[in-house]
């Protein structure tokens, strides 16, 4: 999901992975929408034994073995759920407000510390 930080042309993405029988999200990074980041994601994610991935079709989830990828909307319902339940609850998120971050440095640090008392703590 993205947000902005200081003006449109600032795109900073969060990029998360979810446990849909939890039903939280078990880990997060932030950066741009490419495979560094996607990169950042997995290496957060090496201690788990991730049974599948499900994501859109852009082109940075290559690097994710074919076997466990799921590309499409089926399976992507419930993350875009969350995307809106995190938009209404912190105002940084949405996108048509005055309140957005003037630092990235701000930014991810307010989202996570967020998304840590959330999902992180219970």
């Amino acid at each position: 999901m993205w947000s902005l930080v200081g003006n449109k042309k600032k795109q900073r993405w969060l990029w998360y992975a979810w446990e849909p029988r939890l039903k939280h999200i078990i880990t997060h990074t932030f950066g741009r929408r490419n495979k560094q980041t996607l990169r950042n994601l997995l290496r957060l994610l090496s201690g788990f034994n991730v049974a599948f991935w499900c994501t859109d079709n852009f082109s940075a989830y290559e690097v994710l073995p074919n076997e466990k990828h799921i590309t499409g909307k089926l399976y992507t319902q419930r993350i875009e759920r969350e995307n809106l339940n995190l938009r209404n609850k912190l105002k940084r998120l949405n996108r048509k407000t005055q309140g957005y971050s003037k630092s990235a440095e701000m930014h991810d640090r307010v989202i996570g510390t967020f998304i840590e008392r959330e999902h992180y703590l219970k």
